[in-house]
């Protein structure tokens, strides 16, 4: 159990800490998604990401009273569970950034 919950934040942790790192970048409109690009994201990242919206909401539940004392809740909340929860349910199949729309070809 202790196993499954180490590898668990292990997985949350580069899941944000990945989504932190292409945050950074400058939003671009990207040219439309592969087939298999919409393959992998519906079946590897998307569930990886469900799972990092959900850990990164118990951690933040967990370390809230903390946030509040310092005075950082907003940053904790925007980091721990809006940019991955956006980058599960806000994103289109198979595009790497968050985009109301892919490019039209």
């Amino acid at each position: 159990m202790a196993r499954v919950r180490m590898s668990m934040a292990v997985a949350v942790g580069l899941v944000v800490a990945s989504l932190a790192a292409t945050a950074q970048e400058p939003q671009r409109l990207e040219p439309r998604p592969s087939g298999g690009a919409m393959i992998a994201d519906a079946l590897i990242a998307r569930p990886l990401l469900a799972v990092a919206t959900l850990g990164g909401t118990a951690l933040f539940v967990v370390s809230l009273p903390f946030s509040a004392l310092g005075g950082n809740v907003d940053a904790a909340a925007e980091t721990l569970v809006k940019t991955p929860a956006q980058a599960t349910f806000r994103r289109c199949l198979g595009c790497t950034s968050i985009n109301s729309r892919p490019a039209e070809r």
